[in-house]
């Protein structure tokens, strides 16, 4: 069960070792683009290409699809990226149902913990597998593993990078229970529980009196979707990559220093971020220098 292009990996390397996938659960196909033509989700357009039957259902709780679930006779459900389940659809395979989540469980619950632990300035992530139950991302953990978070590292480059290594945490999860040799522990208490609630554009705004470290983890946490914003000159603006420099000055918070050619920075009270990819509203990303190069 699943739908973005994250998802697409962890089947991959099941129907690749030889698990015999009997179906895939996907979102119904959306109208996308400016024809508003129909467009497939990744999974499904795996899917189809290797022969296994897909379905779409609009309602988890439909009698009918809950029927089909069940004539798949499917020992385990596998689900990365997907909508919550509800309890009539997560216990019906007699090995349970797992999900992967791209955090450090119990660390960053939630829709999106890719762009909120960059956010926060973590160095730190990672994926878990673990056994779906009644609450989200709290059933008991199966497997772990880490991966480092550079300091200019984008929510995109993470993003791709927690797919690869979640493929293999999937696959190493079903290996364990298709041997039985899984041993479950419940997530531990924590002191400070950091949450990864989803994120709308209006959330994306930047703030000018953030410092500039906070500023910088943000932009480059919300890169590329759903993308951190300013307005500026009536349009709103997404910034996708800066160049941080920390230092003392006089100019005021969230005032532009650009010379029209090469640079284009925004100033935050201890230092200022110099913008080097940009989209303006109804334009297409580009370097900062093509964007100044094509202004009046």
């Amino acid at each position: 069960m699943g739908t973005p292009d994250f998802a697409v990996p962890s089947l991959d390397a099941l129907v690749k070792n030889g698990f015999p996938v009997k179906a895939v659960v996907t979102a119904p196909d959306k109208p996308a683009g400016r024809g508003l033509r129909l467009q497939q989700s990744p999974v499904k357009e795996y899917a189809q290409k290797k022969g296994i039957p897909v379905l779409q259902p609009k309602n988890l709780k439909d009698p009918h699809f809950l029927n089909k679930l069940r004539d798949l006779d499917a020992d385990l459900f596998v689900v990365v990226a997907f909508r919550i389940l509800p309890p009539e659809v997560f216990r019906i395979p007699p090995k349970g149902s797992i999900n992967l989540h791209a955090a450090l469980l119990p660390q960053y619950r939630g829709a999106a913990p890719i762009n909120w632990a960059i956010i926060n300035g973590e160095r730190v992530t990672g994926v878990t597998t673990f056994f779906i139950d009644k609450q989200v991302d709290t059933g008991h953990i199966i497997f772990q593993d880490s991966v480092g978070i550079g300091e200019d590292e984008t929510a995109g480059e993470l993003h791709d990078k927690l797919m690869k290594v979640g493929a293999s945490l999937i696959l190493e999860t079903v290996i364990a229970v298709e041997n039985g040799s899984i041993v479950e522990s419940p997530q531990p208490e924590v002191e400070e529980l950091k949450k990864a609630p989803k994120i709308f554009p209006e959330q994306c705004r930047i703030d000018f009196t953030m410092p500039v470290d906070q500023a910088y983890n943000f932009i480059r946490g919300l890169s590329p979707v759903p993308g951190a914003w300013f307005e500026f000159e009536d349009k709103r603006m997404k910034v996708y990559r800066t160049e941080k420099e920390k230092k003392k000055h006089t100019q005021e918070p969230g005032e532009i220093l650009s010379d029209d050619r090469t640079y284009f920075k925004l100033i935050f009270p201890d230092g200022f971020l110099n913008v080097t990819e940009l989209q303006v509203e109804g334009k297409r990303r580009m370097t900062v220098e093509e964007w100044l190069r094509g202004r009046r």
